[in-house]
């Protein structure tokens, strides 16, 4: 009976060492396993960030830079690539390539036309007829020289335009360049300077006291949405109700600069009395590619 209970005993307690070793070896199996994933891991980790990263950009933030801006300058957009975004960095970029804008302008349409804008019935007639020969598919250069040719032939007012013949209207626009549409347009100066004269006397401050302005613009002859825009846009230091008034025509060469597209933020980047110059500088962009290269290049400092 003795020898059976101390043989059961010694059983038990190899059993139990047993056990005891399985367990200890199965720890150790998990430990290592689990050191093996955090490894894998660490490992992994350290793959995926290289390979998001550009070697200049992990040696060198400098440089990345560098080619981050000769990459913007060779699309040609403004720099720095704050243009068109929002924050203090862009409103500094667009003051500035507005500022080198303005300082490179040239002569407002207008002012080439040799009108000088004044809430007067001559000068707001001319900027009329300016906005008829502007509105055609022609070059701008040859509406502004038409347009000079007509005054100076004395044909400044609805009622000089209105008592000229029709040959001396068609004479005037061939001197000034405006050859492709003389005719059609001197048929169309005479029936809107008539229709001026019988409506409001010759006189567009009778127009403008109308409730919609804009919609009797189109009822003269030659004017159309284009031609109401151009004649509101350049009317809006003196008819400010109308201001600040940015056409499409503005927004493209806005667009061109890599300016806001809005009439709003635009509007924000120079005081009141300079937006009709503004509006005036962004459509010679939109129209003249040269000028606007010369103003971003001015803002790079090239």
């Amino acid at each position: 009976m003795t020898s059976r209970t101390s043989r059961t005993a010694g059983t038990s307690r190899t059993t139990r060492s047993s056990k005891a070793t399985k367990a200890t070896q199965a720890t150790k199996v998990s430990t290592t396993a689990t050191r093996a994933s955090v490894r894998k891991r660490t490992a992994t980790r350290s793959a995926t960030a290289a390979k998001g990263t550009s070697p200049a950009a992990r040696t060198s933030p400098t440089k990345s830079t560098r080619a981050t801006k000769r990459a913007t300058t060779a699309r040609g957009t403004s720099v720095p690539r704050t243009v068109g975004a929002t924050g203090t960095g862009a409103e500094a970029t667009y003051h500035a390539v507005v500022r080198a804008l303005l300082d490179r302008r040239p002569r407002t349409y207008p002012a080439g036309a040799g009108i000088r804008l004044r809430n007067t019935p001559a000068p707001l007639y001319q900027t009329l007829v300016l906005a008829v020969l502007l509105s055609a598919r022609i070059r701008a250069s040859a509406a502004v020289s038409a347009a000079r040719e007509l005054f100076a032939a004395g044909l400044r007012d609805a009622r000089s335009m209105a008592d000229a013949s029709w040959q001396d209207r068609v004479d005037a626009l061939g001197r000034g360049g405006y050859r492709r549409y003389d005719e059609s347009t001197a048929n169309l100066l005479g029936r809107g300077a008539e229709l001026l004269l019988e409506r409001y006397g010759g006189d567009l401050r009778r127009l403008r006291a109308e409730g919609d302005p804009k919609r009797a613009l189109l009822d003269v002859p030659g004017i159309g949405p284009t031609g109401a825009d151009i004649f509101l846009r350049d009317v809006q230091g003196i008819w400010p109700e109308w201001a600040p008034y940015f056409d499409r025509k503005a927004l493209e060469g806005a667009r061109r600069l890599g300016l806001p597209v809005s009439v709003r933020r635009l509007s924000r980047l120079v005081p009141d009395r300079e937006w009709p110059g503004l509006a005036d500088a962004l459509v010679h962009v939109a129209l003249e590619k040269p000028l606007g290269d010369e103003v971003l290049s001015a803002v790079r400092g090239v």
